[in-house]
């Protein structure tokens, strides 16, 4: 087992549901939370900047009360992703809120920062830093990151090209501490293999975004509940960096989902034309299959509960 620190000894479950683009809310991060996994959002989600203290004040006071009236279960903490990329201009205001909210979970991507790690810790909170390979888990760890989030093959949005094993065996060979698994994973099975293979935490986002408080299309969600990993395609076409979409939006957008053409990485940008390109075209993952209906939250949650101690007891009963 990996040394946790004490804001993630505390999970019952070991899941992170991960930042959505534009889909994450409140709403969406509380139901997370009250059903026992790490709810998180993107700051930039806050649209504008002086929108993130009203949720921050919404999802503190919502879990504390839930806390009060439920001293048995307890909310699992939130976190907030900040994009760390120098196209972010609002990082250090949302940092500032951050800090002043006391938010228990900071995950950063494109990019590790000293001072941000540095800001998170001033209160106690924790770093987990999104990678995808063993070269930017050591850069993260170096800068002081608490942890790693693995974005492995497969991974909704941004992702990476490495498989799991790879790239957990690789990462575990020198880090002790926690890590979360992503890229493909939907079902209680998955989970158990992610935990099999040395990470502590599945981090789970496109099962997410076919829930009923998920701040997605109609059309969004059904097509998350229709599709398979047929249906995903990858491409740096649309933000410069590499990631996997939902084919059906790329075609709705009129663009050819085979033959799309590749992207300037210099002219990423996660600003205003971002949130236009993922309003239309969707990113998700290959794990979808296993999404069959558009859920309550916390259905989705019991589902993957379940299906988690099924997968174990399978385990158990083949060593016996």
């Amino acid at each position: 087992m990996s040394n946790l620190p004490a804001v993630l000894q505390q999970l019952k479950f070991p899941v992170i549901a991960s930042p959505l683009f534009i889909i994450s809310n409140p709403k969406l991060v509380i139901a997370q939370c009250k059903a026992g996994v790490v709810g998180s959002m993107p700051s930039l989600n806050a649209r504008p900047a002086d929108q993130l203290e009203e949720w921050l004040i919404e999802i503190t006071e919502a879990l504390a009360a839930h806390n009060r009236a439920h001293p048995d279960r307890p909310a699992a903490p939130f976190a907030i992703n900040q994009i760390v990329h120098k196209s972010n201009d609002r990082l250090e205001h949302d940092m500032a809120m951050c800090v002043k909210y006391k938010v228990p979970i900071i995950i950063t991507s494109l990019g590790a920062r000293e001072d941000v790690n540095a800001a998170a810790h001033s209160y106690g909170g924790i770093v987990l830093h999104d990678i995808i390979n063993n070269k930017f888990a050591k850069k993260a760890i170096e800068k002081g990151a608490d942890g790693l989030v693995a974005v492995a093959a497969g991974a909704g949005g941004h992702a990476g090209v490495k498989s799991p094993f790879a790239l957990i065996q690789e990462i575990r060979e020198w880090f002790d501490g926690p890590i979360a698994l992503s890229g493909a994973i939907a079902n209680g099975g998955a989970i158990l293999a992610a935990q099999a293979m040395g990470a502590d935490f599945a981090y789970i986002g496109s099962a997410f975004i076919a829930t009923e408080e998920a701040r997605a299309a109609e059309e969004y969600k059904q097509a998350i509940v229709e599709a398979s990993s047929d249906d995903i395609v990858y491409s740096n076409l649309f933000t410069g960096v590499h990631g996997n979409y939902l084919a059906p939006s790329i075609r709705n957008a009129g663009l050819d989902p085979e033959n799309l053409p590749e992207s300037d990485a210099s002219k990423m940008n996660f600003g205003g034309d971002a949130k236009k390109a993922w309003k239309d075209i969707w990113g998700c993952g290959q794990g979808i299959g296993a999404v069959k209906a558009v859920v309550p939250t916390a259905d989705l949650v019991a589902r993957l509960q379940r299906e988690y101690e099924e997968a174990r007891a399978r385990l158990n009963l083949a060593h016996h």
